[in-house]
């Protein structure tokens, strides 16, 4: 009812100025007769049938007035603009109106057209770019294996960074149509976390970090590619920031069906917590490090979101963090 009634009074408030002459008219009409002493009773019969044959055109016309309302409202919502779209105009200038929005909308699809073929020319290039690099990656490995220097494990250790790099950014350009690529199936949690700790293995030597493993005994619905890799992040960050002492791997106990990746290392700081998850903020530690790009947890989260899981962190700065996954899928029906 409200609605209605800010609909008509739009409508009056359009046609006010006809308003206002019809009633002058009646004014003067009203005087001429009183001047001349005419009696009332023809001009109100007059008025009478103008004013019911007015109610009757203005009805007719607030309806046109409504449907067009409503036209424009399903144009907006619907962010739809076509030469069908819109309703036929009553005027000149409404026709005008009308080419000058389409025209507007012709031009921003040309607009989006050129800023999509720009943005796939360099999804293509960095793409092509992130296989051809690892050719020589893999030529520098083979060489560095055959090597015998005191230089050679931190080399290597180096050249697997480079290797991770290239691999988020193929990852950080795949995510926007990520849902093209997943494949949920039932995987054992053990054999994903497996995974992600042989590839971290030589560091865990070559550090003499500790790792605490419990068996995890846990089935997770995912696509197994996208959460391996987020499972390597948050590896790759404890590792980064642990220069000594111990990282768990567990089930949390008391939150069913979450993951937990805690470690000992630098922690963060608590004024950064609430910002760890935005694209390309890296915190306290990643500015004093100058090596954080600020993209694996801002990655992680994105990923974790289209596979229906969940990240939380909690930390304290100068004595570790603790990663939480979970991996519950309810959102997810499989047939």
């Amino acid at each position: 009812m409200k609605k209605w009634i800010e609909i008509l009074g739009a409508y009056l408030k359009g046609h006010i100025l006809n308003i206002i002459i019809f009633i002058i008219c009646f004014l003067i009409f009203l005087v001429i007769f009183l001047l001349y002493s005419l009696p009332l009773e023809a001009l109100k019969y007059a008025f009478l049938l103008i004013g019911f044959f007015l109610f009757l055109v203005g009805s007719m016309d607030y309806i046109k007035f409504y449907k067009k309302h409503k036209i424009l409202k399903t144009i907006q919502k619907n962010r739809a603009i076509s030469q069908e779209a819109f309703p036929s105009p009553q005027n000149l200038i409404e026709k005008d109106y009308q080419e000058w929005i389409k025209g507007l909308e012709e031009h921003r699809k040309k607009m989006i057209d050129e800023k999509d073929r720009k943005f796939m020319n360099m999804i293509d290039y960095y793409t092509l770019w992130s296989h051809q690099i690892k050719t020589p990656i893999s030529a520098m490995r083979l060489l560095l294996q055959s090597e015998q220097s005191n230089l050679r494990e931190e080399l290597l250790e180096q050249l697997f960074k480079v290797e991770q790099y290239v691999e988020k950014v193929l990852q950080y350009l795949r995510i926007e149509n990520m849902e093209n690529d997943l494949v949920f199936k039932r995987h054992s949690l053990d054999d994903i976390v497996k995974q992600a700790v042989r590839k971290y293995a030589k560091i865990f030597i070559r550090r003499k970090i500790k790792l605490h493993y419990q068996r995890l005994d846990y089935e997770v619905l995912t696509d197994e590619k996208w959460l391996l890799f987020v499972i390597e992040q948050i590896l790759s960050n404890s590792l980064k920031y642990t220069k000594q002492g111990d990282i768990f791997i567990y089930m949390d106990k008391n939150l069913p069906d979450t993951l937990v990746i805690e470690d000992t290392g630098k922690g963060i700081e608590q004024e950064d917590l609430p910002r760890i998850f935005e694209r390309g903020f890296t915190g306290y530690n990643g500015r004093f490090d100058k090596t954080s790009t600020g993209m694996g947890l801002f990655l992680s989260k994105q990923i974790l979101n289209r596979l229906s899981h969940t990240i939380a962190i909690e930390s304290i700065a100068g004595k570790g963090t603790k990663v939480k996954i979970g991996l519950d899928t309810t959102d997810i029906l499989l047939e």
